[in-house]
């Protein structure tokens, strides 16, 4: 990451609809999905699948923060899952599928922290994981941008607005 790019890590189920939001906003430059948040190095699709590595599915998101901020990757990170679900979203069910936030920096946490708690206070449910971020280790290549390149929309994910702040995105 250079001093004018912005790198986020985001967990929210199925990592294809995940980065599917993701590469639609403005400002995102890249998006690798990928296992992060376990314990076995180098794991592949069908180890993290197995439930036993302690991944999740994940997308790593790279921005330039002259166009979006990590704020509004959070807000919508929010706003295309079911952030009150634990280990599972939609059909897929299993810890791979928690929703989870990957921290890099304590300002990263800290505003997705607050989100949260805005969030909660706004009466919705909120099992999302804040974790310090980890290796993250990227997927087979059949699984990078798998809706852009093999067409489709995701299944387990859908745009709900959450927050007050305008969208530039699918509103």
């Amino acid at each position: 990451m250079s001093t004018t790019t912005g790198r986020a890590i985001f967990a929210s189920g199925c990592f294809w609809g995940t980065e599917y939001f993701f590469q639609k906003e403005k400002g995102v430059l890249k998006t690798t999905v990928g296992y992060t948040g376990g314990n076995k190095e180098n794991p592949t699709y069908h180890d993290v699948c197995t439930g036993r590595t302690g991944h999740a599915e994940a997308t790593e998101v790279i921005f330039d923060p002259t166009q979006t901020s990590y704020e509004q990757l959070v807000k919508l990170f929010f706003e295309t899952h079911d952030q009150g679900q634990v280990n599972r979203q939609g059909p897929d069910i299993g810890t791979q599928y928690r929703s989870a936030i990957f921290y890099l920096d304590e300002e990263q946490r800290s505003i997705a922290e607050r989100l949260i708690n805005e969030l909660k206070s706004n009466g919705y449910k909120v099992a999302t994981e804040l974790t310090m971020a980890g290796t993250f280790y990227k997927a087979e290549d059949k699984h990078q941008q798998y809706y852009t390149s093999g067409g489709g929309s995701p299944y387990c994910h859908r745009y709900t607005k959450k927050f007050d702040s305008q969208r530039s995105l699918l509103t």
